[in-house]
Formats: structure tokens, sequence, C-alpha cells
């Protein structure tokens, strides 16, 4: 996901102050020194809990540093702090909660390399993209404290001068899950919706990625937000059970794997809360012979290589129209083998690090499960282990183009959530369109072509709630955002996003006498 006004730079990439870590600019150097939990208006070390786990730095594979999985008691004191922040936020005018979220994107915009820096140490990406992840970031809260004084219900005028109106209110203390591939993007996303519509946020981040989102607790209270609004509670699967059953919790907003989102979907209808999912899935980029081939080539590029492929919406399943097909596996395999992967803090490096050691052997298994199923290695797909020594131990791989792919593959059917492309060959838009949408999945698709009426049928036949034509992996944060079918439901980002952080009160108004029937 990527922002539009920096998507030429990055389009032509193909071809101070840190919270809980002491930093260098220097790849291997920094060391988790503070706590990683975010209660009030401060950072603290969890009341209780019984698990630590290690952070690593993607890059070198060095450990950074451990940190206490929050228990029970530990989330209840955060769910306490915040309700009692909820009820000062949410009698705040709409301006009231403009001004201090326009605060909190400012503090962002001017600390935007020192955000990035952490973001590329902690998760492995180019420093090149983090930047643009905090942009999208700061324009995130712009937007919805622009929406936040424009909240308003609907007067119905009834017969007899008897009238109605709605008024949309705030739901609570609402409870987000991210995810480790964009782990300050996200937190921003889900924060901005629910505090402009004056709702209190929990956030509990991916085990992996656990820092960044404390500069965004830090820089929420510099911006004068009360004490608890939003709070950090790190940990894994059992801090994220007690803080879905939590009676004091109004919602919950995950960004995740389809199973993960299955377990939430579970917890949550027990306590019948209102959810939002953002998953992931298997998604279609289809590429019409009479495309601008470089736009193409740039396009496939862009849904399958961005941060090292791990991007929910990726197009990974490219359909080339058969008569272009040799001349568009020609040119991706040429730009793909100039893209620079190494130290990911360095200005010219356009691909970084894996999230894990776990993770690169997922991704390479599938590569080796793809070969033995008849797909072709056209690119890539190998081990990388970067000249500078510092690195050796780093997470890094080749990226990957297979041809000779075939539906019925794992490689095809499967999210790898890697840098992994497969090209499909086909013959008819019908062919296409019906093999685009063989999936349980619908979050993205794309489609290339200069028939423009071709482009609306099909982006109107591809079931996904998130399409694009002649282009792809843009995110502006005016557009909603959201899946169809397995990869979830309600949308982030967009004006409809804050129909999922409010709820609708009716409100009848008897301006004459009391009919009855009795």
């Amino acid at each position: 996901m990527i922002l539009r006004l920096n998507l030429k730079s990055l389009i032509s990439s193909f071809s101070s102050f840190l919270p809980a870590a002491t930093m260098s600019s220097a790849t291997g150097t920094s060391q988790l020194q503070q706590q990683l939990n975010y209660r009030g208006t401060a950072r603290v070390q969890p009341v209780d809990g019984s698990h630590s786990e290690e952070v690593y730095e993607p890059a070198t594979g060095r450990v950074m540093g451990k940190f206490l999985f929050s228990g029970e008691k530990e989330v209840d004191l955060a769910v306490q702090s915040a309700k009692a922040a909820f009820k000062i936020w949410s009698q705040k005018s709409g301006m009231e909660r403009s001004r201090v979220l326009l605060e909190a994107a400012r503090i962002i915009r001017e600390r935007r390399d020192e955000i990035a820096t952490m973001e590329t140490i902690n998760n492995g990406k180019s420093i090149f993209e983090a930047r643009i992840d905090v942009d999208i970031s700061w324009q995130s809260l712009e937007y919805y404290a622009g929406l936040a004084g424009a909240i308003a219900g609907q007067h119905v005028q009834l017969p007899g001068g008897t009238f109605a109106y709605t008024r949309r209110e705030a739901l609570g203390v609402c409870f987000g899950i991210g995810a480790w591939n964009y782990p300050f993007q996200i937190a921003c996303w889900k924060a901005a919706p629910a505090l402009a519509c004056g709702n209190a946020m929990i956030y509990k981040p991916s085990p992996l990625t656990p820092i960044s989102v404390l500069m965004l607790a830090e820089i929420f209270t510099e911006a004068g937000v009360p004490s608890g609004l939003f709070s950090v509670v790190q940990g894994g699967a059992d801090t994220g059970r007690f803080l879905c059953q939590h009676p004091g919790v109004a919602k919950i907003s995950f960004t995740g794997s389809v199973p993960t989102g299955i377990k939430i979907m579970e917890m949550s209808a027990k306590g019948i809360k209102p959810l939002t999912l953002e998953l992931g899935g298997k998604f279609p980029l289809i590429i019409f012979s009479d495309s601008v081939l470089e736009n193409a080539v740039t396009g496939a590029l862009m849904a399958n290589f961005l941060t090292q492929g791990e991007v929910c919406c990726n197009g990974t399943r490219v359909f080339v129209q058969r008569e272009i097909l040799q001349a568009f596996t020609d040119e991706v395999v040429k730009r793909t083998q100039k893209i620079k992967i190494g130290d990911p803090l360095l200005e010219d490096t356009r691909m970084g690090a894996l999230i894990s050691r776990p993770h690169l052997e997922r991704v390479l298994g599938f590569i080796k499960q793809a070969k033995e199923q008849g797909a072709k290695v056209l690119y890539g797909g190998d081990p990388y282990v970067p000249e500078d020594a510092k690195l050796t131990n780093g997470y890094f791989m080749r990226p990957c183009v297979l041809g000779n792919c075939r539906d019925d593959m794992t490689c095809v059917k499967e999210e790898i959530f890697g840098p992994v492309m497969s090209i499909l060959p086909f013959d008819t838009e019908e062919e296409v369109l019906e093999r685009a949408n063989n999936t349980n999945f619908g979050l993205a698709g794309g489609v290339f072509t200069r028939d423009i009426q071709r482009a609306h049928r099909v982006v109107a036949g591809l079931q996904a709630g998130m399409c694009f034509i002649n282009n792809y992996n843009i995110s502006p944060v005016e557009l909603p955002f959201g899946g169809y079918k397995m990869s979830g439901f309600g949308r982030e980002n967009g004006q409809a996003a804050m129909e999922y952080y409010s709820q609708l009160k009716t409100v009848c108004v008897e301006m004459g006498d009391v009919e009855s029937v009795f």
C-alpha cells in the first residue's frame, strides 16, 4: 500500500528520538531499553504476564531485547483507563477533537525520519518505503480531523408537527489489533477514525513489531488527548483473547490472517460486538494485450514486491493475455533483476529483509513446492546474503518470478506473503474473469488495458473490495479499503470508516397529544 504522491519516485526505484530503544542510523545498533506497554500517559511494565518474547532486527537476525506479554490484570487496567478517558473525550465537540488530531499529525510529520527509521529497523522494509508509510499515517490523522467536525445526524419531519432526528454517537473503548507489515500505518488507520468519532482505543501490535506504535502513543499524549485515550498493550493470542472478551471493550478491529480473523469473529460473536476484519488472500492482476507494456510491468512489480511482498492486497496471480505473454515475462524478469536488495537503512535499497527466519523459510518452502508441481523459476526465489558482514544472518531473499503456472498449483491458490509472482496465461476476457474469481478471497484486484469500457466491465465483475484500473497498490486515505468473501468485512479509510466506529441513535419527538389504541 503506497501513497500516490510518492508513486513516481518508487516506480523509478524498481529499475534523535525513538521510544523504547537506543538507536543509531547504522543497521545492527539498536537495543530495547524501555517498557513497551503504554497506559495513562507513560510507558509501563505490565502488572502481570508470564511470557516474554524476543524482538528481532530482520536485517541482521540480531535480538534487540525482550518484552513481557500482558496478562488479564494489565488488560483490565488498560480498559478502565480507556473508559475514564472516553467519558472526557466523547463529550468534546468534533472541532475540539479535530485540533488534537491535527496537532498529532504535525508532530508525526516533524518526526518522520525518526519514526521511519525505527519502522525499518524492526520491520525490515526499506527506509524509502517506511517514510511513505509515515506520510500515509499523518495524512490519515489530517483526513479524519477534517471529518470530526462534520459528524452529524438527520432531521425527519413527521405528520402533525412531530419530528425525528438521528445522532451518530461514539461506541466506547475500541480494540485495535495490528499486523507486522505496516505497524505504524495500520495503527494510524485504526486510531484516526476511532478517535475522530469520540472513542478511546487500546491497541495491540504484532509481537514481531512492537516498537513503533509506542511513538504514536506518546505523540497522542503530547498532542493533548486525555490520559488513557490511546493505550498500547503488548502480547500474543492470550492477551488478544482477554481484550476481545472484556465486557468494557465495545468494538474490535483486526488486520491479519484469515485463520486468526475467524477466531476473533467467534469471540466477538459471544459478546455481540461490532467487528471490522481486514484479512488477506490471493488476488488477481489482469494484463490485457492492449496494455501499455511498461505500465503493466511496473504495475505487476508494485503488486508483488512492495515491503518484500508482505502486503495483504498484493496481486500475486498475474494473468497475462497470451499474445504478450513472452514480452511481458521477459520485461518483468529484466526489471526484477535490477531491484536493489540489502541494508534497508541505505537510501538506494529497494528490498529489505523479510520479517523473520520462520517466515523466510515458509516463503522458500512455497517456491520449492511450486517447482515440484511444475512451475518454472524464471528469476530469484533463493536466499540472498548481502556482502555486508553484519547482514549475514538477515532474512533476505531474491524476489521470485514463476512461470509455467497453473490455477491448481499451491503457489497460485494460497497466500505466500512474500516476494513471489506467479504468471498465468489467458485467452479471453470471460475466461480470465471466471478464473480470477475462483477463490474464497476478495480483498483486491486489478486490470491493465487501454479499452476503458473493458476496464470498467472487468472491475464490475471482479469479486473484490478494492480494484485498480491501470495501477496497483496505491492507498489514498480518502478511499475506503476492505474486502469481500473471506477477506473480511467493514472498511478502513474514507468516510465509510466513520460508520464502523460509531453507532446511530434515532430520537422521535412528539409535539402533540399521545394517541393510544387502549
